[in-house]
């Protein structure tokens, strides 16, 4: 069984995220989706809010595990037996530090591998800070988020007296 890890904040997930985590499930057995606690980017959901977004988006799709880590990503592969990475690429200007990145984990562990998938040409200008903005502004941000938890985003933001 081939396992993949795919990482990121997801401060919110986006349907450019379930995008990636599809295209994996086509390559990978399964995927483990792990949300970084991420304190130097300040996130705008807490980490439990947004493991329970991830997990609420990919209720519908097989072989996919949801963990939150707070450790170099490296470490947590190992932990878990994982030798493949996966990054989202939406556009050259994320080439360059994803790579980077990748070399630098396999600096770290010469058995990491980093694989990249594009999303679909409809989603590559879809980011989470888009959609926060859109979220602080009370703009439209539902056809960007699973429709899964479009509802939920708004109460966690609004109920914590935003």
């Amino acid at each position: 069984m081939t396992k993949a890890l795919y990482s990121g904040t997801f401060d919110p997930i986006t349907i450019g995220h379930i995008d990636i985590i599809e295209t994996s499930l086509s390559v990978f057995d399964e995927v483990v989706v792990a949300v970084a606690v991420s304190r130097t980017k300040k996130p705008m959901f807490d980490i439990k809010d947004r493991v329970k977004l991830v997990e609420n988006s990919l209720k519908r799709l097989p072989k996919i595990k949801v963990v939150a880590f707070d450790n170099l990503l490296v470490d947590l592969a190992y932990s878990l037996h994982i030798k493949h990475v996966i990054r989202g690429l939406r556009a050259v200007s994320d080439f360059e530090y994803e790579f980077q990145m990748g070399y630098a984990n396999s600096s770290l562990n010469k058995n990491i591998r980093t694989v990249f998938f594009m999303p679909k040409v409809q989603n590559a200008f879809i980011s989470s800070s888009i959609i926060r903005e859109l979220i602080r502004f009370g703009g439209k941000f539902e056809h960007l988020v699973p429709k899964e938890i479009s509802k939920d985003i708004y109460e966690i933001y609004h109920n914590r007296g935003n």
